[in-house]
């Protein structure tokens, strides 16, 4: 199935579109509308469709603007361009953009299923091509690219001679002039260990990853791709590292069985300073657990918002005690790692044999101090939340044999690890809940985007799009249509107003879109919902 979104500033061609054509049959996915550019592009980052069909002339941004900025930041995107008679020097500069086709006014429904498959079959060609794990490998070969690697790869591990840099970059036909940079690293991991499926999602990134422009990227290793992101402001490199991120999300995981956690480094100022930031991100990677879910960890996220100020140390994670490996890896460790990290003190303790509850002693003593120390720099105090784990008799009952070491320590681990992972989540709970109260005020306006709600939050979108979706397990345009619905259904179980009304009075632009909308999640039309009461 290939998902579609249309932008068109005329309702009639939009309900024409939406409505006339068999979807599910065809093998589409109507994703959703917009009725001009700008409001397309906020949308277009949440919802990622395979085609965006646009028209070429709207209010606000235009068609042209719309597929530039599209192709520039989801490359992978397929564009159809539909054009009124008089538009023809307006299509000549969309073919120049990288169109796939290109429709005229008026079209049948015939028309332009015909124009969609055949951009599925571009789309279903690309992907073959771009996964190519052969291509890859020799491309990777290519005298020129083994260059282009060992000096990116010196150059974030800080082995590179800063005075031959410049030369050396222009060299290979990379510009790295730029006021700030962040180091990127994201790991591609295949669920059931198929290496098959994770060279190809990392052969689809390796294509996609070249265009981008603020960018210089490779592959260390067969499934860590390193990015050098660079930016004129903080602001400018926050947003397209981020929008990299769920870019790299979005491609690698296109095949279900592949997993990415992509790690961002501290924003540093000069090229020689490179080396801090990648090995911020790699120390965010070795510490970010094997729990098989996307995720995307910055190393600013983790550390920005603390001072001396106990009841702002609770929100979020700074250093807690330094060279303490332990500590360290409590920061990062998933539920997964639990039984690791058992494992590692057991293996310890059975290379000392008849020493068991010497050693069981001290490293359950050791694991607790770490604890206390993970939960003080979280602004909790353990002797209010866990006492019982500081009194002689857990120690203890401990270390008598085996079974109940394990248990012991498991039971430490696993509060250490919710207590760690409350907190991280209540360092965005007040952006979280300013979001949703900015929702609850403006659904009904049809402008509320994810750009306006960024705004009043003070985060890029892109940001705002990863902490959302992340924190609230769902995407701001799947919960600002529920918010929007469910005020619908309130306002049919409690007043006599009509369908059309209704719809606009909840942010829908169109009664007819909202009708396709509301049934797609209910199961119902508006009428029959009504008429259920």
């Amino acid at each position: 199935m290939y998902s579609v979104f249309v932008v068109d500033d005329e309702p009639i061609v939009l309900e024409g579109i939406r409505s006339k054509i068999d979807w599910e049959s065809s093998g589409f996915i109507f994703a959703g509308e917009a009725g001009d550019g700008e409001i397309a592009l906020s949308m277009l980052h949440e919802v990622k469709p395979d085609i965006l069909i646009t028209d070429i002339k709207m209010p606000f941004m235009d068609g042209l603007e719309l597929a530039a900025a599209v192709k520039r930041i989801q490359p992978w995107i397929k564009i159809i361009i539909l054009s009124g008679h008089d538009e023809f020097d307006y299509a000549k500069k969309a073919i120049s953009i990288g169109i796939e086709d290109y429709l005229l006014k008026p079209f049948t429904p015939d028309e332009l299923l015909k124009s969609l498959q055949k951009t599925a079959s571009q789309i279903d060609k690309e992907r073959k091509q771009l996964s190519d794990i052969s291509r890859l490998k020799e491309e990777l070969k290519s005298t020129e690219a083994l260059k282009k690697k060992e000096f990116l790869n010196n150059l974030v591990h800080g082995a590179e001679n800063m005075s031959d840099v410049m030369q050396k970059s222009q060299e290979l036909h990379m510009n790295l002039i730029s006021r700030f940079y962040k180091v990127l690293i994201s790991r591609i991991k295949s669920r059931t260990d198929n290496i098959q499926n994770q060279e190809e999602s990392c052969s689809l990134l390796n294509s996609y990853s070249a265009s981008w422009e603020s960018a210089e990227c490779f592959f260390h290793h067969s499934n860590l791709l390193v990015c050098i992101f660079k930016g004129s402001t903080r602001e400018e490199l926050d947003e397209s590292i981020f929008h990299a991120a769920e870019a790299i999300a979005h491609i690698a995981t296109k095949n279900d069985d592949c997993t990415v956690l992509t790690a961002i480094g501290k924003t540093v100022e000069h090229l020689s300073q490179l080396g801090l930031s990648y090995a911020d991100a790699k120390k965010i990677l070795s510490m970010g657990g094997k729990e098989e879910k996307n995720r995307i960890i910055s190393s600013e996220d983790l550390e920005e918002g603390l001072d001396s100020d106990s009841n702002s140390a609770a929100t979020g994670i700074l250093d807690l005690k330094e060279n303490d490996p332990l500590v360290d890896r409590l920061k990062y460790a998933g539920k997964n790692d639990i039984s690791a990290i058992i494992d590692e003190s057991m293996e310890l303790i059975r290379n000392n044999p008849g020493q068991f509850s010497v050693f069981a002693s001290y490293l359950l003593v050791d694991l607790i101090f770490a604890v206390s120390k993970l939960v003080e720099k979280l602004g909790g105090d353990i002797k209010e939340l866990k006492p019982e784990i500081l009194q002689r008799k857990f120690i203890d009952d401990a270390v008598g044999d085996e079974k109940d070491f394990r248990s012991k320590v498991e039971q430490v681990l696993s509060f250490a690890l919710e207590y760690r992972d409350s907190k991280m989540t209540g360092k965005y709970g007040d952006v979280i809940l300013k979001a949703k109260r900015y929702i609850e005020e403006h659904y009904a306006d049809q402008n509320t985007t994810l750009t306006q709600v960024a705004e009043a939050v003070a985060l890029s979108p892109n940001h705002f799009s990863t902490i959302f979706s992340q924190e609230c397990k769902t995407t701001f345009i799947e919960y600002l249509t529920n918010v929007r619905l469910e005020n619908a259904k309130r306002l049919m179980r409690e007043t006599e107003m009509k369908g059309y009304d209704i719809a606009y009075e909840c942010g829908f632009s169109d009664p007819h879109y909202f009708s396709y909308i509301f049934k797609k999640n209910t199961g119902l039309s508006p009428r029959e919902y009504k008429l259920s009461f």
